[in-house]
């Protein structure tokens, strides 16, 4: 049986989390939460996921500097960083491909094109 692909999910919000829960569940991968940007570092680091959809606006550390952090690690610069966030401006989204993000995906979630995105950095 192959093993399940690892998504590091990283929100703030419960009902985010619980949303993108929904999502992926049906597509069945091993699924890790962090809450904020230091966590999801430490949660990389220690799980080494497939991928990683990070929200952009949280506590403690944002998602912006959490990817360039990841991106400046031996062990997380590979991993495919999707950024999922309310910020849509075109700022924001320079701002996340300047951070190092792989693409960007704007809430509220459209199931769809997430597991399509998803599908695609991860090649299945």
């Amino acid at each position: 049986m192959p093993t399940k692909k690892k998504i590091l999910l990283v929100d703030d919000s419960k009902t985010v989390l619980m949303m993108e829960q929904m999502i992926l569940n049906k597509a069945a991968y091993e699924l890790v939460i962090a809450n904020d940007g230091r966590q999801a570092i430490a949660k990389a680091n220690d799980e080494h996921p497939d991928l990683i959809l990070m929200d952009v606006m949280m506590p403690e550390m944002g998602g912006f500097e959490a990817c360039a952090k990841l991106r400046s690690g031996e062990a997380t610069r590979g991993i495919p960083i999707i950024m999922v966030t309310t910020r849509g401006e075109a700022e924001s989204i320079e701002k996340g491909y300047a951070s190092g993000c792989s693409d960007y995906i704007t809430k509220p979630i459209d199931g769809m094109e997430l597991l399509s995105k998803l599908k695609n950095y991860l090649g299945e």
